[in-house]
């Protein structure tokens, strides 16, 4: 049966306050941010109505196991321009940051004929405060037009980022979570990417049904080998409306806890060459859409956890340099 307790989380790890410290271990996007601009700057994420070829028939249907169908509101109604959702952004956003990047962030941001997407990024670049550009995708659904069209926002000086979702580099794992692509496509999309002069993140997830630690340093390194200037990692966590919240309702699925997945990302943390941009080391979600770990629910509490290890044992790169402390090739 699923677990039903609640953990209470310290007063501390709820205050939007609390020191984390994580910039004193890690290459962050902050530190990027506050070393390009002089701060950091806040992700105005948008919705522009894109789908996914999983879900449109096109690969399949019902999309990755873990996702959360539910929470995608153009499914279930309307959703507000991209200029309103700006509007909205910025207000959230109010006193910290004059500056903000356009993140397109719902389903696969790249899968639309061309010119609407031309549309939907030119409006979302707009006004002289959106100073970047962050497109989330597939690997599988990044044509060389596309390409050309992100490079284009960088050549007008756009701090633009090509984020792709692969989550893990074993092709069983990517089979059995629904994914629809393998790694060779993510390796090509890498390539020519990176070519035309374009940053990438990629995404990995790390507790996937059948995975072990071993597989969490496997998928590292073939990213790594690939070429990436960005990592965001997060643990699998169970969200409500999604298929894997029907096996872990049934008993069939185990989580990682909060002290294995600190290990797991602190070693990979300090196995990544100090140049890579670390844009997320975990997640959190609230409840009742979190089903599970409990301790995904609280937004420090995590990073708590990961800087305590990093602090044992070394931060970013540290299993990269030699005795002198020069970071070693990769």
């Amino acid at each position: 049966m699923a677990p039903s307790s609640q953990l209470q989380s310290p007063p501390f790890y709820r205050s939007r306050e609390y020191p984390v410290g994580l910039d004193s271990h890690v290459n962050t996007f902050g530190l990027h941010c506050k070393r390009q601009y002089g701060q950091r700057l806040k992700k105005l994420t948008l919705d522009a109505k894109f789908t996914c070829p999983n879900r449109d028939g096109t690969l399949g249907r019902g999309g990755c196991t873990f996702c959360n169908v539910a929470s995608f509101s153009h499914e279930h109604g309307s959703i507000d321009s991209i200029a309103v959702q700006l509007a909205n952004g910025r207000e959230r956003a109010q006193g910290k940051s004059s500056k903000f990047i356009a993140y397109f962030q719902a389903y696969t941001s790249t899968y639309d004929e061309y010119q609407l997407l031309k549309q939907r990024y030119d409006e979302a670049v707009a006004d002289s405060d959106i100073v970047g550009l962050c497109v989330g995708t597939r690997p599988d659904c990044v044509s060389d037009e596309v390409i050309a069209l992100l490079a284009g926002y960088q050549a007008r000086g756009l701090e633009v980022w090509l984020e792709l979702g692969l989550q893990s580099a074993n092709l069983e794992t990517l089979k059995r979570i629904n994914r629809g692509h393998g790694f060779e496509e993510y390796r090509d999309t890498v390539i020519r990417a990176r070519k035309a002069g374009l940053k990438v993140c990629t995404h990995l997830i790390l507790g996937l049904p059948g995975e072990s630690h071993e597989d969490f340093l496997a998928s590292h390194r073939a990213v790594l080998d690939a070429g990436v200037d960005g990592l965001k990692i997060h643990p699998l966590h169970i969200v409500e409306g999604s298929t894997m919240a029907k096996a872990w309702r049934a008993g069939r699925m185990s989580l990682l806890t909060q002290e294995a997945y600190a290990e797991s990302v602190g070693e990979l943390i300090r196995l990544t060459p100090k140049e890579v941009i670390f844009h997320r080391v975990t997640a959190y979600a609230k409840k009742p859409m979190l089903l599970a770990p409990d301790w995904c629910a609280y937004r420090w509490e995590g990073l708590v956890a990961i800087v305590k290890n990093l602090e044992r044992l070394g931060g970013q790169g540290h299993y990269l340099t030699d005795s002198a402390g020069d970071q070693l090739s990769v």
